[in-house]
């Protein structure tokens, strides 16, 4: 799997292990965070630290965490945003959508 998930009592986190969210992982992450939100979670933060690169369908399976946790009035959060995923999300106007923190302990202090 290209990155693991931690259950907390208070949030999911998603950390991912490889340096790519493309057509290849999205549609794992799509299905993991379905999976997540049927659970009951309605706090994710996904650590993108090791992310180097993103397409559109991996940005595409963000917005559907957000859109989830949006619907289940909890918090979606980006945290560790490399500078070539930041430059895609700003590019692609979703830097005003995404709630984006620095680090994942900043992320974890900013959860509803």
């Amino acid at each position: 799997m290209s990155f693991k998930t931690i259950k907390t009592d208070h949030y999911t986190l998603i950390k991912f292990s490889t340096t790519k969210l493309d057509a290849i992982v999205s549609p794992d992450l799509k299905a993991e965070l379905v999976f997540i939100s049927k659970q009951g979670e309605k706090n994710i933060i996904v650590d993108l630290e090791s992310v180097k690169y993103c397409d559109s369908s991996g940005l595409s399976a963000l917005l559907i965490g957000n859109r989830i946790c949006n619907e289940a009035k909890g918090c979606f959060v980006l945290s560790s945003v490399q500078p070539a995923v930041e430059k895609l999300i700003i590019i692609s106007q979703l830097d005003s959508i995404f709630n984006i923190k620095t680090t994942t302990q900043e992320a974890i202090d900013s959860i509803c």
